[in-house]
């Protein structure tokens, strides 16, 4: 075996789903039919709950996702196409796929359970395809700056929309 497969067999045994949550709570969080739709992120807001990004589909469906305020500062950096003097954490995170040999597909967020968003960050590498179940925030930081698509399963979607007017100037 070689050493990058070495290091992704040891990977995915050490950081798979399955010790996430109880077998009962990963059943609870399955029971969806996906049906991808592809969403852009509108913009990182400040709101008195904190910091969220606003993603909206091709039909208008417009939906909040609340992060921590370093992932804020991170996506909007990305957003903007603003390098920084040295690596924040997600180019770290992207420089290493990218040496690695891995490539960003996508982003998914297929799940809302419990009032947290789950995501799957999918890469190919070694023409493998290898979904990481990881933060939203992290994912779309990610897959920004990679210029990977990101989706999110009809169902979250439904479940989550708000009503979302671009505020004039």
């Amino acid at each position: 075996m070689a050493s990058d497969d070495e290091f992704l067999k040891h990977f995915n045994q050490n950081f798979s789903e399955s010790g996430d949550l109880p077998d009962e709570e990963m059943e609870a969080r399955r029971r969806r039919e996906l049906n991808e739709k592809e969403v852009k992120v509108l913009g990182v807001y400040e709101a008195a709950k904190g910091a969220f990004i606003l993603l909206r589909d091709g039909r208008g469906r417009a939906m909040p996702i609340f992060i921590g305020h370093p992932e804020a500062v991170s996506i909007s950096l990305a957003m903007e196409s603003h390098a920084t003097p040295r690596p924040l954490t997600h180019d770290l995170v992207r420089i290493l796929l990218e040496r690695l040999g891995a490539r960003v597909e996508s982003v998914l967020v297929d799940d809302l359970y419990n009032n947290t968003y789950y995501a799957k960050l999918s890469l190919t590498a070694n023409s493998k395809p290898i979904d990481i179940d990881c933060r939203p925030s992290d994912a779309i930081a990610i897959a920004l700056r990679a210029k990977a698509p990101i989706y999110v399963a009809d169902a979250v979607l439904e479940e989550a929309q708000v009503e979302w007017r671009e505020q004039e100037s």
